[in-house]
């Protein structure tokens, strides 16, 4: 099966201030990651941020304590530096620290590549506290468990046709139903009208390390991060499926961790 992973060839790149204002053009409020869902500022959104890296990468990533980020760890390579975006759209880009960075050790780059699961699942620690209006979010517990025809919530910044040049700074989200074999080690999800035969919703370049939320009696956990996609009929690209590495597996990885790192969890 072919995947083409998301975020790994950057459609742009981001060296300076001056080029990441870019960023913050040509918004187009109608659609949303590729297949038309709405902006989510609000709700799920709140908790969503985006990382710029030096190599010219951008993915998403989810607050999950007051100075802790969720993220894939392709998203976040040795050797190059990440910093937050802390600004609106259309406003001066503020770019914020981060103070270190965690990937799962069992994360293998080269699985990936070959299109086998792998610990697509890492931390970033932040030099200074997010604002207050990003509220952190919980991790699903050892018992949360998927099955084919559930909905997950995948929220992300990438882009919003594939191929295009720039993203413009909006969150997005869009309701997926679970598909093929859920299980511990991936998680496949389609646009439940489309079923992946034809484009429709689903992650793309910049979506990377988005949250897969599982909203139960209006309360939201964070079930996976985006590792990949297919175009439809697994063909290469976006709109198909979107790939999920759950967390259930690297559940503890992400408790020790968070607290070596001096910010705890709830558990």
């Amino acid at each position: 099966m072919r995947r083409q992973l998301v975020s790994l060839r950057p459609v742009y790149v981001i060296a300076t201030i001056a080029v990441a204002a870019a960023l913050w053009t040509a918004r187009d409020p109608c659609r949303a990651m590729v297949g038309g869902a709405p902006a989510a500022a609000g709700g799920v959104g709140r908790s969503v941020v985006m990382i710029l890296g030096s190599y010219g990468t951008a993915c998403t990533a989810t607050a999950i304590g007051h100075d802790l980020l969720l993220t894939a760890a392709h998203c976040v390579q040795p050797g190059a530096d990440y910093k937050l975006i802390a600004s609106k759209p259309g406003d001066t880009p503020v770019l914020k620290d981060t103070a270190r960075i965690e990937r799962d050790p069992q994360f293998d780059l080269k699985r990936l590549f070959a299109h086998l699961a792998t610990a697509d699942v890492a931390l970033i620690k932040l030099a200074e506290p997010l604002a207050t209006q990003i509220p952190p979010v919980q991790i699903g517990g050892d018992n949360i468990s998927v099955a084919v025809g559930d909905t997950l919530i995948v929220a992300g910044y990438g882009v919003v046709v594939r191929g295009a040049e720039r993203l413009d700074g909006v969150v997005r989200a869009a309701h997926l139903a679970v598909t093929g074999q859920p299980g511990g080690l991936q998680i496949r999800l389609f646009d439940p009208v489309t079923k992946g035969q034809s484009a429709g919703l689903g992650a793309c370049t910049g979506d990377s390390g988005a949250p897969a939320f599982r909203e139960e009696n209006g309360l939201l956990t964070i079930v996976g991060v985006v590792s990949w996609s297919t175009g439809p009929n697994l063909t290469g690209g976006c709109g198909g499926l979107t790939g999920i590495t759950p967390l259930v597996r690297y559940r503890q990885w992400i408790l020790d961790t968070a607290r070596a790192l001096g910010s705890p969890l709830a558990q």
